[in-house]
């Protein structure tokens, strides 16, 4: 049996397992195994994972795509630039466990993404700053687009605060992406605090939360007319990414 698996907490928003469990007999295939793996410390992952012989691949999700960095032996180069990953490809040589790191957020983000975008399109605002947002904004510069975090804390030249958004911003802003947890289930009447009212049918949001379907700040954008869609096909395209690291040759 070949084990694969998501690391992260909490898991219950998760759908990964879900949909490897449904790929695996949809597809007839045999002998593997996808979990969750709820840590609230990840310290002891090597350990873990030599402890674990038949496991083969992990995803990575809040809050460990950025803290794993240190306890991998190789990132792809594509990991190595966004700073952040989201799937470990698991080798064993000669006894020894290496484990590499990469980023499929990156490609899903960037395939889900591409077919709904407009020429106007020219600046984004990136909603929160954890490992998510990283793969967001590597995608998003090397489309083109201007792009600027928000946060609650740490305003610089790159970065605002969500009281420093203003009406004029919104306006010249084309496309809104949510990183961050807010409104992800079980919290779903929270969205994230930004203007609202000064959207229209020029702007496109993105919410890299699938569950719920819709949250709240996916509702706020369709009721002025916005471009809305959430992380769910994100979720598939990187997954199916991951499943081919994870089955190719070293």
């Amino acid at each position: 049996m070949k084990y694969y698996g998501l690391i992260g907490f909490p898991l219950s928003h998760s759908f990964s397992e879900k949909y490897f469990a449904e790929k695996f007999a949809r597809e007839g295939i045999m002998g593997c195994s996808y979990g969750n793996f709820p840590m609230e410390h990840i310290g002891k992952l090597r350990e873990w994972i030599t402890t674990n012989p038949e496991l083969e691949g992990l995803n990575v999700t809040i809050p460990f795509k950025e803290k794993v960095l240190d306890l991998l032996d190789e990132l792809d180069n594509v990991a190595a630039e966004i700073r952040a990953v989201n799937t470990i490809k698991v080798l064993r040589q000669g006894g020894k466990v290496i484990l590499k790191g990469f980023n499929t957020d990156a490609f899903g983000f960037r395939a889900s993404l591409i077919p709904l975008l407009k020429p106007s399109h020219t600046r984004a605002l990136i909603l929160g700053t954890g490992g998510a947002s990283k793969a967001v904004k590597y995608v998003l510069k090397n489309l083109g687009i201007d792009t600027t975090y928000v946060s609650r804390t740490g305003v610089d030249e790159n970065r605002l605060s969500y009281k420093q958004l203003t009406g004029e911003i919104i306006s010249k802003t084309g496309v809104i992406v949510n990183t961050s947890p807010v409104g992800m289930y079980p919290h779903i009447v929270e969205c994230p605090e930004i203007p609202y009212e000064f959207l229209t049918d020029a702007h496109l949001l993105y919410d890299l939360i699938y569950n719920p379907v819709e949250t709240r700040f996916l509702t706020n954008g369709r009721i002025k007319g916005a471009t809305i869609t959430n992380g769910l096909q994100m979720l598939h395209l990187q997954a199916e990414k991951s499943w081919e690291i994870w089955n190719s040759l070293p």
